[in-house]
């Protein structure tokens, strides 16, 4: 279980590395500050809050952390769908970055669904 939360952590570190250099290009033009800001938010707060979720004391309090994380991970596929929608032809750099929020997210609610049936089986 270590190794993965290990890799997942790595991931999640990535995936905000990833996007905050996406966004270093599309910072040139200020019209597009505002959204990668946002962006920038979101997808560090994905890989720390995982981290404090890893912390935590109680199943109930992993889940609530989980939760947040579920919660950034979709608004970055969020707002790197508006960078998307701004440029002419969508890069393989953010269907990339689209493609991993999807399979962090769909991780997290996984784990979610998994601790609440291992705390419904208490």
């Amino acid at each position: 279980m270590a190794d993965f939360k290990t890799e997942l952590k790595e991931r999640m570190f990535q995936f905000a590395v990833d996007c905050g250099k996406l966004c270093n290009q599309f910072l040139e033009q200020r019209k597009y500050y505002t959204y990668c800001n946002q962006l920038i938010r979101s997808s560090a707060s994905v890989g720390a809050n995982y981290r404090a979720a890893c912390r935590t004391k109680s199943d109930k309090d992993f889940i609530n952390k989980l939760k947040i994380v579920e919660e950034e991970a979709d608004e970055s596929m969020y707002w790197i769908k508006i960078l998307m929608a701004f440029t002419d032809e969508e890069s393989e750099n953010l269907k990339r970055l689209h493609t991993e929020a999807n399979e962090l997210l769909s991780i997290t609610i996984a784990s979610i669904t998994t601790m609440r049936k291992r705390i419904d089986n208490k």
